[in-house]
């Protein structure tokens, strides 16, 4: 058996790669592979109007918000929010948390005035910026909520009465959320939801429409929801994929009780860390992300031996982002609790063998 801790594309439970693996051989009494069916066909509108029914159920979306599926990733939503957003004669604000929230800010200052409230990036991102000032004249708040690379989670919402956008690709359907505090949410689904090459957005409606900008179809929300995520062709299988590992999640029971999960995953391997000489975290305990647990050897020299001894007990996806280094342990929703025991005791079978 192979525990794969891999920070994405990540593990998806086996039921979902066996029920997409018979897809692709014959999708449903079609007599035709979910990889050439037709998405115009009524087989995979139901396809997508199941995946929505269920964003929806699990997330608790209230009326008044689309639930769109899109290609391009979160990086492409880097650049989709400002230009649908942004006004020339606007602000927009940014918190700086990491890479990717740095690569947002980046595509932003291309579209228009991006300001920055602030940034944790002159210590290498190990924490969350603490009491900064949203200023009420902003087109809207922009976050990352989890931050892949350097570990670290935002879990309470920022409060501010200005637009709420957040970038959510490693967290959602980790953790319950109020969606009625956001005004956009977007996900790539390569970590919780699906494999990669759909993108999740759930936008409130009226939020859209206001900027006077003339929009490419393929970067205008609007058109995107009046053709019910099929403007172009979508991911087909990777919507069909997410739907399979939604219908997983509701069987768990839904969000909630996938959190409890995750709490106990990152409590159990965050006490190894603090409690075993070898090893010591990278960013600050009161942001320690759930999802991405980063540590690196207090030895440095340990660190490669480390890896080989986890890899030879089929531990996998275990190296650290090349920025950071050390370790990053993702504990996504269908990585169970049993993967993250074994990790636990090959770092305490590493530490006795190493004992001074």
């Amino acid at each position: 058996m192979t525990y794969n801790f891999g920070a994405g594309p990540c593990i998806l439970p086996n039921e979902v790669f066996k029920q997409a693996s018979q897809a692709v051989l014959e999708f449903n009494p079609t007599g035709l592979s979910i990889l050439e069916i037709s998405h115009r066909t009524p087989e995979f509108e139901s396809v997508v109007d199941e995946t929505v029914r269920l964003v929806k159920e699990l997330l608790n979306v209230p009326a008044g918000y689309s639930v769109l599926f899109l290609q391009g990733g979160a990086s492409l939503q880097f650049a989709m929010v400002p230009m649908n957003l942004l006004g020339d004669n606007q602000t927009a604000s940014y918190l700086d948390t990491g890479v990717w929230a740095n690569k947002a800010i980046k595509e932003a200052k291309i579209i228009g005035n991006v300001n920055v409230v602030a940034s944790s990036k002159s210590e290498n991102y190990t924490f969350i910026p603490k009491d900064f000032q949203i200023p009420e004249d902003s087109a809207y708040f922009h976050y990352t909520s989890n931050n892949t690379i350097y570990g670290t989670e935002l879990m309470e919402t920022p409060k501010t009465n200005v637009p709420l956008v957040c970038d959510m690709s490693s967290d959602i359907f980790s953790r319950t959320i109020n969606v009625a505090d956001f005004d956009l949410i977007y996900a790539g689904a390569q970590k919780n939801m699906g494999p990669a090459g759909v993108t999740l957005v759930i936008v409130k409606d009226e939020i859209l429409g206001k900027i006077d900008r003339k929009l490419p179809s393929m970067l205008d929300y609007k058109i995107h929801i009046d053709g019910g995520s099929m403007y172009n062709t979508p991911p087909v299988f990777s919507i069909y994929v997410s739907m399979l590992n939604l219908r997983w999640l509701k069987s768990k029971g839904g969000v909630s009780e996938i959190e409890k999960e995750n709490i106990s995953k990152a409590e159990a391997l965050y006490r190894e860390i603090d409690r075993n000489p070898l090893f010591k975290g990278t960013c600050r305990t009161e942001d320690r992300s759930r999802m991405n647990v980063c540590f690196v050897m207090e030895n440095p020299e340990l660190e490669k031996p480390f890896l080989k001894f986890t890899e030879e007990r089929n531990i996998v996806g275990l190296k650290g982002h090349r920025s950071v280094g050390g370790f990053r342990a993702s504990l996504y929703n269908a990585l169970p609790i049993t993967s993250v025991h074994v990790l636990i005791d090959a770092m305490q079978d590493f530490a006795e063998k190493h004992k001074k």
